[in-house]
Protein backbone atom coordinates (compact mmCIF):
# COMPACT_ATOMS: atom_id res chain seq x y z
CA UNK A 1 0.00 0.00 0.00
CA UNK A 2 1.56 3.59 -1.27
CA UNK A 3 1.26 6.42 0.96
CA UNK A 4 -1.56 7.87 -1.69
CA UNK A 5 -3.94 5.10 -0.80
CA UNK A 6 -3.22 5.85 2.73
CA UNK A 7 -4.49 9.66 2.01
CA UNK A 8 -6.99 8.37 0.11
CA UNK A 9 -8.45 5.89 2.63
CA UNK A 10 -8.22 9.03 5.46
CA UNK A 11 -10.08 11.71 3.43
CA UNK A 12 -12.91 8.93 2.93
CA UNK A 13 -13.76 8.91 6.64
CA UNK A 14 -14.26 12.65 6.31
CA UNK A 15 -17.88 13.67 5.56
CA UNK A 16 -18.18 15.98 2.16
CA UNK A 17 -18.88 19.56 3.59
CA UNK A 18 -21.58 21.20 1.44
CA UNK A 19 -21.63 24.48 -0.74
CA UNK A 20 -22.36 26.55 2.16
CA UNK A 21 -19.88 25.09 4.12
CA UNK A 22 -17.22 25.77 1.42
CA UNK A 23 -18.35 29.59 0.89
CA UNK A 24 -17.83 30.23 4.66
CA UNK A 25 -14.71 28.28 5.30
CA UNK A 26 -13.79 30.24 1.79
CA UNK A 27 -14.44 33.54 3.11
CA UNK A 28 -12.78 33.15 6.62
CA UNK A 29 -9.52 31.88 4.57
CA UNK A 30 -9.51 35.06 2.86
CA UNK A 31 -10.11 37.41 5.72
CA UNK A 32 -6.96 36.01 7.64
CA UNK A 33 -4.65 36.62 4.61
CA UNK A 34 -5.89 39.93 4.35
CA UNK A 35 -5.93 41.09 8.07
CA UNK A 36 -9.35 41.63 8.23
CA UNK A 37 -11.57 40.51 10.71
CA UNK A 38 -13.39 36.89 10.00
CA UNK A 39 -16.81 36.38 9.90
CA UNK A 40 -17.82 34.47 13.02
CA UNK A 41 -18.37 30.58 12.53
CA UNK A 42 -21.82 29.09 11.69
CA UNK A 43 -23.13 27.34 14.70
CA UNK A 44 -25.15 23.73 13.42
CA UNK A 45 -26.85 21.14 14.99
CA UNK A 46 -24.27 18.21 16.38
CA UNK A 47 -23.23 16.73 13.66
CA UNK A 48 -24.20 19.22 11.19
CA UNK A 49 -22.30 22.17 9.63
CA UNK A 50 -20.27 23.07 12.56
CA UNK A 51 -19.08 20.37 13.76
CA UNK A 52 -18.13 19.33 9.65
CA UNK A 53 -15.22 22.04 9.66
CA UNK A 54 -13.47 20.41 12.72
CA UNK A 55 -13.30 16.99 11.42
CA UNK A 56 -11.62 18.17 8.01
CA UNK A 57 -9.69 20.03 9.53
CA UNK A 58 -8.53 17.01 11.83
CA UNK A 59 -8.68 14.69 9.21
CA UNK A 60 -6.79 16.42 6.47
CA UNK A 61 -4.17 16.73 9.23
CA UNK A 62 -4.11 13.48 10.30
CA UNK A 63 -3.80 12.42 6.78
CA UNK A 64 -1.31 14.25 6.11
CA UNK A 65 1.07 12.96 8.97
CA UNK A 66 0.10 9.61 8.25
CA UNK A 67 1.32 10.19 4.74
CA UNK A 68 4.57 11.30 5.47
CA UNK A 69 5.35 8.77 8.00
CA UNK A 70 4.38 6.22 5.74
CA UNK A 71 6.47 7.46 2.72
CA UNK A 72 9.98 7.72 5.81
CA UNK A 73 9.57 11.33 6.07
CA UNK A 74 9.97 13.50 9.10
CA UNK A 75 8.96 17.25 8.93
CA UNK A 76 10.69 19.78 11.81
CA UNK A 77 9.78 23.12 12.01
CA UNK A 78 12.33 25.52 10.32
CA UNK A 79 11.56 28.43 12.54
CA UNK A 80 12.29 26.44 15.74
CA UNK A 81 14.46 23.23 15.10
CA UNK A 82 16.91 24.80 12.88
CA UNK A 83 16.98 28.31 14.49
CA UNK A 84 20.58 28.65 15.72
CA UNK A 85 20.55 30.97 18.71
CA UNK A 86 22.12 34.08 16.68
CA UNK A 87 19.07 33.88 14.59
CA UNK A 88 16.54 34.47 17.14
CA UNK A 89 15.00 37.72 16.91
CA UNK A 90 15.85 40.24 19.74
CA UNK A 91 13.76 43.33 20.83
CA UNK A 92 15.95 45.29 22.87
CA UNK A 93 14.31 45.95 26.56
CA UNK A 94 13.46 49.57 27.69
CA UNK A 95 17.10 50.69 29.09
CA UNK A 96 16.64 50.20 33.20
CA UNK A 97 20.11 51.68 33.95
CA UNK A 98 20.43 56.05 34.21
CA UNK A 99 24.06 55.31 34.76
CA UNK A 100 24.82 53.85 31.19
CA UNK A 101 22.44 56.23 29.19
CA UNK A 102 24.10 59.23 30.70
CA UNK A 103 27.31 57.40 29.76
CA UNK A 104 26.14 57.22 26.17
CA UNK A 105 24.98 61.07 26.18
CA UNK A 106 28.04 62.70 27.44
CA UNK A 107 30.34 59.36 24.49
CA UNK A 108 30.56 62.24 22.33
CA UNK A 109 32.11 65.28 24.83
CA UNK A 110 35.96 63.75 25.09
CA UNK A 111 38.34 64.32 22.57
CA UNK A 112 38.58 61.59 19.93
CA UNK A 113 41.30 59.66 19.24
CA UNK A 114 42.16 58.50 15.45
CA UNK A 115 44.63 55.83 15.53
CA UNK A 116 45.56 54.55 12.14
CA UNK A 117 46.77 50.75 10.47
CA UNK A 118 50.30 50.38 11.22
CA UNK A 119 49.88 52.47 14.65
CA UNK A 120 48.97 51.04 18.59
CA UNK A 121 46.97 52.20 21.19
CA UNK A 122 48.50 52.05 24.46
CA UNK A 123 46.20 51.67 27.64
CA UNK A 124 48.07 52.14 30.82
CA UNK A 125 45.99 51.08 34.15
CA UNK A 126 45.98 50.08 37.74
CA UNK A 127 44.85 46.91 38.58
CA UNK A 128 44.11 44.41 41.36
CA UNK A 129 43.21 40.77 41.42
CA UNK A 130 43.00 37.69 43.74
CA UNK A 131 46.77 35.45 43.60
CA UNK A 132 47.12 32.07 44.97
CA UNK A 133 50.38 30.70 46.01
CA UNK A 134 50.89 26.92 46.89
CA UNK A 135 54.56 26.45 48.39
CA UNK A 136 55.69 23.65 50.98
CA UNK A 137 54.33 25.96 53.59
CA UNK A 138 51.13 25.38 51.77
CA UNK A 139 48.14 27.43 50.09
CA UNK A 140 48.24 31.14 50.49
CA UNK A 141 46.08 33.95 48.74
CA UNK A 142 46.58 37.61 48.63
CA UNK A 143 45.43 40.08 46.22
CA UNK A 144 48.31 41.60 44.09
CA UNK A 145 48.18 45.29 42.58
CA UNK A 146 50.33 46.53 39.55
CA UNK A 147 50.23 49.17 37.07
CA UNK A 148 50.48 48.21 33.56
CA UNK A 149 51.50 49.60 30.51
CA UNK A 150 49.58 47.69 27.18
CA UNK A 151 50.64 47.93 23.62
CA UNK A 152 48.00 46.50 21.02
CA UNK A 153 47.97 46.96 17.14
CA UNK A 154 44.58 49.43 15.59
CA UNK A 155 44.54 45.65 13.77
CA UNK A 156 45.18 42.37 15.10
CA UNK A 157 44.96 40.30 18.19
CA UNK A 158 46.86 40.26 21.13
CA UNK A 159 49.34 38.22 20.57
CA UNK A 160 51.31 41.04 18.93
CA UNK A 161 50.78 42.99 21.98
CA UNK A 162 53.30 43.76 24.73
CA UNK A 163 53.41 44.71 28.01
CA UNK A 164 55.64 46.17 30.72
CA UNK A 165 54.44 46.29 34.79
CA UNK A 166 55.48 47.52 38.30
CA UNK A 167 54.43 46.03 41.05
CA UNK A 168 52.57 47.23 43.90
CA UNK A 169 52.47 46.83 47.49
CA UNK A 170 50.35 43.79 47.83
CA UNK A 171 46.68 43.91 49.76
CA UNK A 172 45.51 40.75 52.01
CA UNK A 173 42.65 38.86 50.67
CA UNK A 174 40.00 38.82 53.13
CA UNK A 175 40.23 36.37 56.08
CA UNK A 176 44.12 35.10 54.95
CA UNK A 177 47.61 36.94 55.67
CA UNK A 178 49.80 38.19 53.24
CA UNK A 179 52.19 35.18 52.67
CA UNK A 180 56.35 36.54 52.41
CA UNK A 181 56.57 35.62 48.84
CA UNK A 182 54.17 38.29 48.18
CA UNK A 183 56.88 40.79 48.07
CA UNK A 184 59.41 39.07 46.86
CA UNK A 185 58.17 39.31 43.13
CA UNK A 186 60.05 41.56 40.61
CA UNK A 187 59.31 45.21 41.44
CA UNK A 188 58.86 45.64 37.65
CA UNK A 189 59.06 43.57 33.98
CA UNK A 190 58.73 43.80 30.45
CA UNK A 191 58.63 45.04 27.66
CA UNK A 192 57.43 41.08 26.89
CA UNK A 193 55.02 39.97 24.43
CA UNK A 194 51.30 40.14 25.95
CA UNK A 195 50.11 36.78 25.16
CA UNK A 196 51.41 33.05 23.52
CA UNK A 197 47.91 32.90 21.76
CA UNK A 198 44.49 34.75 20.92
CA UNK A 199 41.90 32.04 20.11
CA UNK A 200 38.52 34.57 20.08
CA UNK A 201 35.91 33.83 17.34
CA UNK A 202 35.43 37.18 15.48
CA UNK A 203 32.68 38.44 17.17
CA UNK A 204 34.56 38.85 20.60
CA UNK A 205 37.29 41.22 18.63
CA UNK A 206 37.87 44.34 20.52
CA UNK A 207 41.14 45.49 18.56
CA UNK A 208 40.09 49.18 17.54
CA UNK A 209 39.85 47.58 13.47
CA UNK A 210 37.08 45.85 14.27
CA UNK A 211 35.37 47.88 17.02
CA UNK A 212 35.50 51.11 14.47
CA UNK A 213 33.09 48.34 12.49
CA UNK A 214 30.67 47.66 14.61
CA UNK A 215 26.79 49.16 15.20
CA UNK A 216 26.41 52.64 15.65
CA UNK A 217 22.37 51.69 16.26
CA UNK A 218 21.93 50.35 20.05
CA UNK A 219 18.87 48.14 18.51
CA UNK A 220 22.27 46.16 16.38
CA UNK A 221 24.63 46.53 19.26
CA UNK A 222 22.31 44.61 21.88
CA UNK A 223 21.88 41.97 19.17
CA UNK A 224 25.99 42.19 18.73
CA UNK A 225 26.09 41.40 22.34
CA UNK A 226 24.19 38.49 22.44
CA UNK A 227 25.61 36.46 19.03
CA UNK A 228 25.29 32.81 18.99
CA UNK A 229 23.70 33.24 23.19
CA UNK A 230 20.66 31.59 23.46
CA UNK A 231 17.92 33.61 25.81
CA UNK A 232 17.11 33.82 29.44
CA UNK A 233 19.80 34.91 32.92
CA UNK A 234 22.96 32.78 31.04
CA UNK A 235 22.88 34.72 28.12
CA UNK A 236 22.40 38.28 29.97
CA UNK A 237 25.59 37.27 32.06
CA UNK A 238 27.96 37.11 28.58
CA UNK A 239 26.46 39.78 27.42
CA UNK A 240 27.31 41.84 30.61
CA UNK A 241 30.77 40.37 30.22
CA UNK A 242 30.82 40.83 26.67
CA UNK A 243 30.90 44.50 27.58
CA UNK A 244 33.75 44.23 30.09
CA UNK A 245 35.46 43.21 26.96
CA UNK A 246 34.87 46.18 24.66
CA UNK A 247 35.82 48.68 27.53
CA UNK A 248 39.06 46.87 29.27
CA UNK A 249 42.04 47.59 27.36
CA UNK A 250 40.23 48.51 23.95
CA UNK A 251 38.74 51.58 22.26
CA UNK A 252 35.56 52.46 19.65
CA UNK A 253 34.88 55.42 18.35
CA UNK A 254 32.19 57.69 20.22
CA UNK A 255 29.33 56.79 18.57
CA UNK A 256 29.75 53.25 18.64
CA UNK A 257 30.62 53.65 22.24
CA UNK A 258 27.08 55.43 22.67
CA UNK A 259 25.76 52.40 21.48
CA UNK A 260 27.23 49.86 23.49
CA UNK A 261 26.56 52.13 26.49
CA UNK A 262 22.73 52.03 25.61
CA UNK A 263 22.80 48.25 24.58
CA UNK A 264 24.48 47.16 28.25
CA UNK A 265 21.44 49.77 29.63
CA UNK A 266 19.12 47.46 28.24
CA UNK A 267 20.60 43.69 29.47
CA UNK A 268 17.87 42.30 32.13
CA UNK A 269 19.48 42.66 35.89
CA UNK A 270 21.55 45.96 35.85
CA UNK A 271 21.43 47.96 38.86
CA UNK A 272 23.10 51.34 39.88
CA UNK A 273 25.61 51.41 42.57
CA UNK A 274 25.62 55.03 43.75
CA UNK A 275 29.15 55.29 45.18
CA UNK A 276 32.07 53.02 43.64
CA UNK A 277 35.78 52.88 43.64
CA UNK A 278 37.98 52.13 41.28
CA UNK A 279 41.68 50.77 41.48
CA UNK A 280 43.06 53.92 41.41
CA UNK A 281 41.20 55.00 44.27
CA UNK A 282 38.71 57.28 42.39
CA UNK A 283 35.21 57.63 43.56
CA UNK A 284 32.29 57.12 40.93
CA UNK A 285 28.45 55.66 40.21
CA UNK A 286 28.15 52.31 38.58
CA UNK A 287 25.90 50.13 36.52
CA UNK A 288 26.69 45.82 37.92
CA UNK A 289 25.13 43.44 37.62
CA UNK A 290 25.07 40.08 40.16
CA UNK A 291 27.07 36.93 38.86
CA UNK A 292 27.25 34.25 40.85
CA UNK A 293 28.57 35.33 44.61
CA UNK A 294 29.84 38.89 43.61
CA UNK A 295 28.29 42.15 42.15
CA UNK A 296 30.47 43.17 38.65
CA UNK A 297 30.20 46.74 37.91
CA UNK A 298 31.14 49.15 35.66
CA UNK A 299 32.17 52.34 37.45
CA UNK A 300 31.87 56.17 36.01
CA UNK A 301 32.82 59.75 36.78
CA UNK A 302 29.98 60.81 38.74
CA UNK A 303 29.90 64.17 37.01
CA UNK A 304 31.61 63.60 33.16
CA UNK A 305 30.19 60.07 33.06
CA UNK A 306 34.05 59.39 31.12
CA UNK A 307 34.56 55.69 31.88
CA UNK A 308 36.95 54.90 34.75
CA UNK A 309 37.26 51.17 35.38
CA UNK A 310 35.61 48.06 36.93
CA UNK A 311 35.32 46.29 40.47
CA UNK A 312 34.18 42.65 41.43
CA UNK A 313 32.15 42.88 44.82
CA UNK A 314 30.97 39.68 47.03
CA UNK A 315 27.91 39.71 47.33
CA UNK A 316 27.48 36.14 48.22
CA UNK A 317 29.87 34.99 51.14
CA UNK A 318 29.73 30.84 51.15
CA UNK A 319 30.42 31.21 47.34
CA UNK A 320 32.89 33.86 46.93
CA UNK A 321 35.04 32.29 50.33
CA UNK A 322 35.11 36.02 51.08
CA UNK A 323 33.12 38.56 53.29
CA UNK A 324 30.28 40.36 51.71
CA UNK A 325 31.50 43.85 50.50
CA UNK A 326 34.72 43.46 49.58
CA UNK A 327 36.57 44.07 46.65
CA UNK A 328 38.41 41.00 44.89
CA UNK A 329 39.19 42.32 41.40
CA UNK A 330 39.82 45.99 40.53
CA UNK A 331 40.87 47.90 37.66
CA UNK A 332 41.43 51.61 36.59
CA UNK A 333 41.95 52.83 33.13
CA UNK A 334 44.28 55.71 33.78
CA UNK A 335 45.09 57.07 30.08
CA UNK A 336 44.97 55.76 26.48
CA UNK A 337 46.99 57.21 23.52
CA UNK A 338 48.49 56.07 19.98
CA UNK A 339 52.00 55.38 19.35
CA UNK A 340 53.40 54.79 15.91
CA UNK A 341 55.16 51.78 17.22
CA UNK A 342 55.52 49.73 20.30
CA UNK A 343 58.99 48.70 22.24
CA UNK A 344 61.11 45.60 21.37
CA UNK A 345 59.64 42.78 23.70
CA UNK A 346 62.09 41.08 25.74
CA UNK A 347 62.01 37.24 25.31
CA UNK A 348 60.42 35.05 28.34
CA UNK A 349 63.04 34.07 30.83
Amino acid sequence: MDEMTVLDRFRSEVPRPGPDDLRAEEARLMAAISGAEPAPARRGRIGGPGRVRGRLAIGLAGGLAAAAMAAGTVVASHDFAERKPDQVTRIMPVAASEVLTRAADNAAKFPELHPKPGQYLVFESQTMNPAELNTAKGHSRYLERSIRKVWLPVEGDATQGVIEGKRLSPKPYPGWPIPPEAYQTEPSNGPEKLADFDNRVEYLRNDYAYTSRLPTDPQKMYEHLYTRLGTGPKADIEAWQRVGGLLTEAYMPAAQRAALFRAAAAIPGVTTIDDAVDAAGRRGIAAAKVIGGSRHEYIFDRRTYRYLGEREVVTDAAEAQAPVGSVLTSTALLKVSVADRAPQAEPHK
